[in-house]
């Protein structure tokens, strides 16, 4: 009995860490992107760029001329954008689209559509659509619409140079460097080092708990490459650092560049829950006891502590408190 009995706990808990590796999405993975009906094409247009839009484009001769980009992206050339903390990480956007630094296809063409002041909103309706369709659940976000325009979202600030308020969105572009935090992810202490290109961890460091308990897939080098800018051999945050503007609802793992094996040191080929575009698992829906009693981190949080390691568990002298994915 008591043999049959260890065997069915072993199963349980063995089904539970398949399911958490297995999420699936109740609506097609490109979310809010299908762009009520247009597809890729409503940002990736196969002909004459924004033209093909059915735009006027207000400056600039380049439009498509990067990623097919079918929006206009030219009110945004040469702009400043004072990004969070009283405006403190401004970032100038490139003259054109053909720059070829991260920041157009990382902040900029981001933007051509979730500015919302000088650039057309494009078919966003500017509020949250999983809170619309109904795939946010967490009571805590409240029921106010949660704006999905960046420049144009109801509030003020200290401004910037087009007139809208991007004081209260997380700083991105080459002043938000990935080593500049008051806890930084790199150092001694940590076990993170920058090569000029990739991170790289120590083992049995205090970040290589971490990525056992959690992962850095924001950090770790996506399957196009480095999801940061790097300027004179420093990373910084883009827009797509945090996001991955193709799949809303899931997060499928994958061991790039052999370096960390994917989340929680998984192998690859996992699949989680997460929303908003997050580049990596972030389920605000989840309810465990064990998040209730502290005995485990939620995904939500350990998703920033990639980059906001000193407030990790790992970097507080605390190893044993793993990650709730479902």
């Amino acid at each position: 009995m008591k043999k049959s009995l260890l065997i069915s706990f072993v199963i349980l808990a063995f089904a539970g860490f398949v399911m958490a590796q297995n999420a699936t999405s109740p609506v097609d993975v490109l979310g809010a992107h299908n762009n009520n009906g247009r597809g890729c094409a409503g940002c990736h247009q196969p002909h004459s760029g924004a033209y093909g839009s059915g735009h006027t484009v207000k400056t600039g001769t380049d439009t498509g001329n990067y990623a097919l980009w079918g929006q206009d992206a030219s009110p945004l050339y040469g702009q400043t954008l004072a990004f969070g903390d009283g405006g403190n990480y401004a970032e100038v956007l490139p003259a054109t689209l053909t720059a070829g630094t991260a920041d157009v296809g990382g902040i900029m063409l981001c933007l051509s559509c979730h500015d919302g002041t000088v650039t057309n909103t494009n078919m966003m309706a500017g509020s949250l659509y999983e809170q619309t369709i109904g795939l946010l659940k967490n009571p805590a976000y409240g029921a106010n619409p949660i704006p999905t325009l960046l420049g144009n979202d109801k509030t003020t600030g200290l401004g910037s140079s087009i007139n809208s308020n991007y004081n209260n969105d997380h700083p991105v572009g080459t002043k938000a460097t990935l080593v500049s935090f008051g806890s930084p992810i790199m150092g001694a202490t940590s076990g993170v080092t920058f090569d000029g290109t990739y991170f790289q961890v120590a083992a049995g460091s205090q970040y290589d708990t971490f990525l056992a308990n959690y992962g850095a897939p924001a950090i770790q080098p996506g399957k196009w490459g480095p999801q940061y800018g790097i300027l004179a051999g420093v990373p910084y945050v883009t827009c797509t650092t945090c996001h991955d503007q193709h799949v809303m609802t899931v997060y499928a793992s994958y061991i790039g560049n052999k370096m960390w094996g994917g989340i929680q040191k998984d192998g690859g080929g996992k699949f989680y829950t997460k929303l908003f575009f997050i580049n990596g698992p972030y389920n605000p829906n989840v309810t465990n006891a064990s998040l209730a009693n502290g005995t485990k981190a939620a995904s939500t949080t350990q998703f920033c502590r990639q980059c906001h390691f000193g407030e990790s568990n790992e970097a507080n002298n605390t190893t044993g408190i793993t990650t709730v994915f479902q």
